[in-house]
């Protein structure tokens, strides 16, 4: 962990991003939101010991404390760090909570090679919504919202601090990662960021990645047009999603971290053509299949 040390950073006036380097799997972003009396944290980390790290990093920001944690979605690097405050009220979408509580987190991380876990427990939300909640920071007024559809999940909740042009989006922006769309839609998550884009943000904090402004949503959805025209090509062509990933030209999209990812978001693609549910198994499969072996990450 001591090459990829957090780091805390400013985004707007008490707004900062807890930001663990390089951004690869399970090294997912947090942000803190602090008022006059409390505290808002969107996010925790993976492991133990890496949220123990983001509670120390808070205690050096402020002496307030957390009473509100939300969640952008399910996956366990957002979530895994719940339980580590007990003290705060959890929010998310009423489908986190649904799959926090009856996903088998430990099948997921056999896919993994590298972490140390820890402590980690499922902690669900006891706040949930549908559509939009308003939370408030003292004066500053926290907007979450639900896209409306299926985009990197389908229960993903993003942040929007309108008085400081400031989104916080969750996994439905990675920056220098490649997305994924394991679970979600490619159509979905194309509708999603343009909608994101008529926020005018002027700060983007992705789910993984460093903070940018909002090219960092064209860029997406880019990657998005590239993927959804690959897939209809190589379903056109009879292509199983693994060999269409190893035929894929990646052009621009080489400089991605994660290329595994790619078959996961072929799989996606398949999945919106033909109306059909992804095969999670096979998905898995072909992302171990292509990346040679279990995926190692440094969380």
């Amino acid at each position: 962990m001591a090459e990829l040390t957090p780091s805390m950073v400013a985004v707007a006036d008490g707004v900062h991003a807890y930001l663990q380097q390089d951004g690869g799997w399970y090294l997912n972003n947090a942000v803190l939101i602090t008022g006059p009396d409390a505290a808002i944290t969107v996010d925790t980390a993976a492991t133990e010991a890496r949220t123990r790290a983001y509670r120390a990093a808070i205690s050096r920001v402020t002496d307030v404390p957390v009473r509100t944690l939300v969640a952008t979605h399910h996956h366990g690097d957002h979530t895994h760090g719940n339980h580590l405050f007990p003290e705060a009220t959890v929010v998310s979408h009423t489908y986190c909570r649904e799959r926090v509580l009856r996903d088998d987190y430990h099948a997921v991380l056999a896919l993994f090679t590298g972490p140390s876990w820890g402590d980690i427990r499922p902690a669900a939300p006891g706040l949930t919504f549908r559509d939009t909640l308003t939370l408030w920071s003292g004066d500053r007024r926290v907007e979450l919202r639900h896209p409306g559809r299926a985009a990197h999940t389908r229960g993903d909740v993003y942040a929007w601090l309108p008085d400081d042009r400031v989104l916080i989006s969750g996994d439905l922006v990675f920056n220098g990662g490649t997305p994924l769309l394991a679970e979600g839609s490619p159509g979905g998550l194309a509708r999603t960021l343009e909608e994101l884009g008529e926020l005018d943000p002027e700060v983007v904090v992705p789910g993984h990645g460093g903070p940018a402004g909002p090219e960092l949503l064209l860029e997406t959805l880019e990657y998005l047009t590239w993927l959804r025209q690959l897939a209809r090509a190589a379903h056109a062509d009879g292509l199983a999603p693994l060999d269409a990933a190893r035929q894929a030209d990646l052009g621009r999209w080489a400089a991605l971290r994660e290329p595994e990812r790619l078959v996961a978001n072929i799989h996606s693609g398949y999945a919106e053509i033909t109306g059909t549910p992804v095969d999670m198994t096979r998905l898995a499969a072909d992302m171990i299949e292509l990346n040679g072996g279990l995926i190692h990450c440094h969380a």
